[in-house]
């Protein structure tokens, strides 16, 4: 597997996936309901998950299931109207307040005036850090992901697959212990996708970050995780939670596997069953 992500650094043989121990998240009967103008929309359902640290949790499910909303509420984006959450042992809110998780969104969404230095370097302006750590932590975490060199060049220079990796350099600027993701390759093409797939990977084993993964492709979800929360339709529920039990050190030809595909298999049987097409 190519070091895309580990630049200047050789690969241990085979990676060694972060052992859990601990819980990171824990939600119990947790419930959201938007009050809108068309009356309630239930959005998540008593919802039971447990995330321990190092996880790589994975989830999927069909469109407005609830799987962006859930990680809002992890983020405390969203607040639940019933049931409860811990991020680390304590509310979602204090958790926000102790930047204990970095976020990716959909796109990347660099500020197109700032170059890539300073797009990662935002987070440590807005905490106060000195220039001269900003500076070291931007250049590790440009590292990180193989854009050593691409630190004056702006967002718009790059490609897309660049850009959502100058995104998660920034989300891991000041080393958060939580990495939530918001089906952050899902607008870039087959081949950009299965590479940044191998290199998250790769970052994954390297940071020890607990990792929670929004994602519509199956294929995507079942290589890259440890566990897989398949969702139901609104209001979004667990339907299924699967443990992967893949080898840490995979590659792409993993895919090909009577075991990747057995489980594959019971994540598209979990979406057919959970899934209303009278919605």
């Amino acid at each position: 597997m190519p070091n895309a992500l580990g630049a200047g650094t050789e690969p241990d043989n085979g990676m060694s996936a972060p052992e859990p121990a601990g819980a990171v998240i824990e939600c119990r009967n947790l419930s959201l309901t938007f009050q809108t103008n068309d009356g309630p929309v239930h959005a998540l359902s008593d919802i039971d998950l447990d995330i321990r640290r190092g996880e790589f949790v994975s989830f999927i499910g069909p469109s407005g299931c609830g799987k962006t909303t859930l990680l809002r509420v992890i983020a405390d984006l969203e607040q639940p109207t019933a049931g409860s959450i811990q991020v680390n042992g304590v509310s979602a809110e204090q958790a926000r307040l102790k930047r204990a998780y970095g976020y990716v969104f959909q796109a990347a969404a660099l500020y197109p005036w700032r170059t890539i230095f300073r797009n990662v370097a935002l987070p440590l302006e807005i905490i106060g850090l000195s220039k001269q750590e900003q500076a070291a932590r931007v250049r590790q975490n440009l590292d990180l992901v193989n854009l050593t060199g691409f630190e004056r060049k702006f967002p718009w220079q790059l490609s897309g697959g660049m850009q959502q990796r100058a995104s998660i350099a920034r989300a891991l600027s000041f080393d958060p212990d939580l990495l939530l993701m918001d089906e952050p390759f899902g607008a870039l093409d087959e081949i950009v996708r299965d590479h940044l797939n191998e290199q998250l990977l790769q970052l994954w084993a390297k940071t020890n970050k607990t990792i929670a993964f929004v994602t519509h492709s199956i294929p995507e979800a079942v290589f890259l995780s440890t566990k897989i929360v398949v969702m139901s339709p609104r209001p979004g529920r667990v339907h299924d939670v699967i443990e992967c039990g893949l080898p840490a050190d995979r590659t792409l030809d993993i895919r090909e596997t009577p075991e990747f595909l057995a489980i594959a298999h019971r994540v598209r049987e979990g979406l057919r069953q959970g899934h209303s097409y009278e919605d």
